[in-house]
């Protein structure tokens, strides 16, 4: 099952508008995605209460998770959300 490491960009971490940017990404993917702390729990990515109780600060790392046709696709598109940094608009 393919994976990702990511570093949290945002400097709130996955609050508020990087938490819903994150779940938009993950459920227009073909394929379900699901985030983790490192060496935490997976959860679904398309859920923003999910997303949110990970409590993933800006810098922390995560990791991401998919499976099926276009899995590696789906975590290439989930991890350049996840690692931008929305506060600052760049």
């Amino acid at each position: 099952m393919p994976e990702r490491s990511v570093v949290v960009g945002s400097t709130v971490g996955l609050h508020a508008r990087p938490a819903a940017l994150l779940v938009q990404a993950a459920a227009s993917q073909p394929v379900p995605v699901s985030i983790a702390k490192k060496d935490g729990d997976f959860v679904d990515a398309r859920s923003i209460l999910m997303v949110i109780g990970l409590d993933a600060r800006g810098g922390d790392e995560v990791v991401l998770r998919a499976e099926g046709d276009g899995a590696d696709a789906a975590l290439d598109a989930v991890a350049t959300v996840v690692a931008e940094n929305h506060d600052s608009g760049k």
